[in-house]
């Protein structure tokens, strides 16, 4: 059984390195993960299955991201299954040569070797910007223009 460091830092070299296929294989079966500072605020993951979902999803621009993590520094806590990790992603896009540092922090409760909460706290700039979303997200962002026609009447 690994500890909760091991069963992190097996996450996150995963991440950068792959089979992405065997990443869920490091969640519980029924799980919550949540990104907190994603600007969109996607719905948690709760599953095994919806995390395999996730880090076998194709990117959603051809991107290839050359990356590992750096600066790790892992945080035990009074409770012996949680941890607090600080790191970023730093690497380079592999088709433009542009450098990029991603940081994190995650925050997991890990129990017998699997990860059964995590909140990843992920610098959503940086992390569109090395993928190649920024336009995108900020589109995302910005308020949806209102159908209302200036000077009509409202009921």
């Amino acid at each position: 059984m690994s500890s909760p460091r091991e069963t992190f830092l097996r996450l996150v070299n995963g991440v950068c390195d792959g089979p992405y296929e065997d990443l869920a294989d490091l969640y519980a079966e029924q799980t919550h993960v949540t990104h907190p500072f994603h600007p969109l605020n996607p719905p948690p993951l709760r599953s095994r299955n919806e995390l395999h979902e996730h880090f076998t999803a194709q990117p959603p621009v051809a991107r290839t991201l050359s990356r590992k993590p750096v600066d790790v520094t892992v945080h035990e806590t009074g409770d012996p299954e949680v941890i607090v990790a600080e790191f970023a992603y730093q690497g380079r896009v592999v088709e433009t040569g542009e450098a990029f540092t991603v940081p994190c922090v995650f925050v997991m409760r890990i129990r017998n070797g699997l990860i059964i909460e995590s909140r990843d706290y992920i610098d959503p700039i940086a992390s569109a910007r090395a993928w190649g979303q920024l336009d995108s997200l900020l589109t995302a962002l910005r308020p949806q223009e209102s159908t209302t026609i200036e000077g009509a009447s409202r009921p």
